[in-house]
């Protein structure tokens, strides 16, 4: 059903290494927490995608470009006759509609979703035309926070509140859908359509040696130190990790924050502040890496 799965965000993945190495500039902070928090809404939205039993469809994470404008789309659902198109929001608390603005009950105005919502629907309408698909196309936004509640929301608008997800996913369950060849290769062109990642990616800037060194805890961040056998051990919540799976992590991190270094058992060594000999370390790159030779140079890919 899931034919293009949710993965996290380069950004994301980026601002999380950095959060346990440095200390994040309040702006990166603040949006590694909105992404992290928006990441939750489209799992949990996924969660309820997960229950269709109609034949169907669901691409998620989609970054189209159309006319030169990017836009993106949280979750396609394919069925028969008809492309759903769900944007995923995460918002939690009380908030009110006044005068076609979005508040909180502090009177604080928002940013409103259903602008962002229609765009993206003009957008993939003309995308959709584009490429001759002759399927309706409804888009919605997708409150998945339990504890958020909308007073004064307007009718006849494309909102599915938390209390309403159920009622409207039975709705889709219900319907006939039968997909067929032209579905898939709808699927497949959309798919090709979609750009590997977002031009609007905002990192701060960072410099190798004001990161902290080391092998974080998958589980709470915290630095790992060896432990027995050829395991690590976190000092904080205690989990306890094979050497090998904490340093291939190591690898990973040092690979999407450092793409221009070369991977070598003496930067892999350093990376992880020396807490695993250099013999091991070289044991694995030789395992799971590519060894390429240039000269006296010696490097992983």
């Amino acid at each position: 059903m899931f034919t293009k799965e949710r993965k996290k965000s380069k950004e994301l993945k980026i601002l999380q290494a950095l959060d346990h190495r440095m200390i994040l500039p309040e702006k990166e902070k603040l949006q590694l927490v909105n992404l992290v928090k928006g990441l939750e809404g489209e799992i949990e939205l996924d969660r309820w995608l997960g229950k269709l039993e109609i034949d169907c469809l669901i691409l998620n994470d989609l970054l189209f470009e159309m006319n030169n404008t990017h836009f993106q789309i949280d979750s396609l659902l394919i069925t028969e006759d008809t492309i759903y198109a769900f944007d995923a929001k995460n918002y939690e608390g009380e908030f009110y509609y006044e005068g076609g603005r979005l508040k909180t009950l502090a009177g604080n105005e928002v940013k409103d979703p259903l602008l962002q919502l229609r765009r993206s629907e003009t957008l993939m309408r003309q995308m959709l035309k584009s490429i001759n698909s002759n399927l309706s196309l409804e888009a919605y936004d997708v409150f998945t926070n339990p504890e958020f509640t909308l007073w004064q929301a307007p009718l006849n608008q494309p909102i599915i509140l938390p209390t309403k997800i159920n009622r409207f996913m039975k709705k889709i369950n219900n319907k006939h859908s039968r997909l067929n060849s032209n579905h898939k290769k709808l699927a497949e062109k959309l798919m090709s359509l979609n750009l590997p990642e977002s031009p609007y990616i905002r990192l701060p800037s960072y410099e190798y040696d004001q990161l902290e060194k080391g092998i974080h805890c998958g589980t709470c961040q915290f630095p790992l130190r060896p432990h027995k056998g050829r395991t690590l051990i976190c000092e904080n919540c205690s989990t306890v990790e094979s050497t090998e799976s904490a340093v291939l992590r190591a690898v990973d991190e040092f690979r999407l924050l450092f793409p221009k270094k070369k991977i070598t058992t003496s930067s892999i060594h350093e990376w992880c502040n020396f807490i695993v000999s250099r013999k091991i370390i070289q044991r694995i790159l030789m395992n799971y890496l590519h060894l390429n030779r240039e000269g006296k140079m010696s490097y992983y890919d």
